[in-house]
């Protein structure tokens, strides 16, 4: 039996455009995607295949298709495959239906997201998808392909931003912490947006756009908000170790720590699923595979007690 599919899959806004960590069709909504999985074929994954003994040993999983995502998953397939576990695998490039998906049960687990975005979804469309355990922290930067330094950045400068909420702040962050801009300093970063700037002095001008499109916008701007992985996966001539500034505090990335999430009771129906998938996950394979990965800029975070950092986000 094949263990991974690769799908497309389109949801009903026809604003939404490849996606894989964040980005959002609107600015302050996520707008419900209209689910259409089984045509991928995986309702077959989870009849009989890999049932020994009447024991599921048999984990369904939709994933992003990107490096950060699926090498790993790649490396724990195999790992599992050792213990006698099979992971089922749909690789898709659409971030509205996974955890629709994992919501109405038609996966187990979903590996694409951090915990800003998971929030922000289960806010909006009134779901309960619970983190399971953390894989990495997703580090963003701004680039240029036109200035060496930010000090080179001209008065009046376009800068690219992800128009999502849950990662438009970071960038507006950024040029606060190095002086170029003032910003409401009481604002979360995970609702900070314009409308938070109380100072702007060198009148730049901020262009919103699609996350998954950051890296295609980054030669019509002067500079531009993205992750390091978009960089690392285009052909620009950026290199995506060599931002203008780049994310380094640990402590403001926790909101952005990516993780594998399930149903709010999957852990305790599957904990056998759940313990597999982290030890898999949090393996030394995978944290060498991640060393190895654009210099090491994504830092695994296999230490974070995810269960206390949901629940002070969500109590926050």
């Amino acid at each position: 039996m094949s263990r991974s599919t690769t799908a497309t899959l389109l949801p009903g806004s026809t604003r939404q455009r490849a996606g894989v960590e964040l980005s959002m069709p609107s600015r302050r909504r996520l707008t419900r995607g209209v689910l259409g999985i089984a045509a991928v074929g995986v309702a077959g994954s989870l009849t009989s295949c890999g049932l020994a003994g009447g024991e599921d040993r048999t984990i369904t999983m939709i994933v992003t298709e990107s490096g950060p995502f699926q090498g790993p998953t790649e490396i724990v397939q195999d790992l599992l495959e050792e213990d006698g576990w099979t992971l089922e695998t749909t690789y898709v490039t659409d971030i509205i239906q996974p955890n629709q998906a994992v919501s109405q049960g038609e996966y187990d687990v979903n590996y694409f997201q951090h915990l800003a975005y998971l929030k922000q979804f289960n806010d909006d469309n009134d779901l309960a998808i619970d983190p399971l355990f953390s894989v990495f922290q997703a580090p963003a930067g701004l680039y240029s392909e036109q200035h060496d330094s930010l000090e080179d950045l001209p008065d009046g400068a376009q800068i690219a931003l992800p128009v999502d909420t849950a990662n438009n702040g970071r960038g507006l962050k950024m040029l606060h912490d190095e002086g170029l801009l003032e910003v409401d300093e009481s604002a979360e970063i995970t609702e900070l947006s314009q409308a938070d700037i109380e100072s702007n002095p060198h009148d730049f001008e901020f262009i919103e756009v699609d996350q998954q499109s950051l890296a295609q916008t980054l030669p019509d701007v002067d500079a531009g908000f993205s992750f390091t992985r978009l960089i690392a996966e285009s052909t620009l001539d950026v290199d995506a170790e060599d931002p203008l500034i780049i994310e380094d505090d640990a402590e403001a990335q926790l909101p952005f720590t990516v993780v594998i999430a399930a149903a709010e009771d999957f852990e305790e129906q599957e904990p056998e699923k759940a313990e597999a998938l982290r030890e898999a996950y949090q393996s030394p394979e995978v944290q060498e595979w991640f060393d190895s990965y654009i210099g090491g800029l994504k830092n695994t975070a296999f230490d974070i007690d995810i269960d206390e950092v949901w629940e002070d986000f969500n109590a926050s």
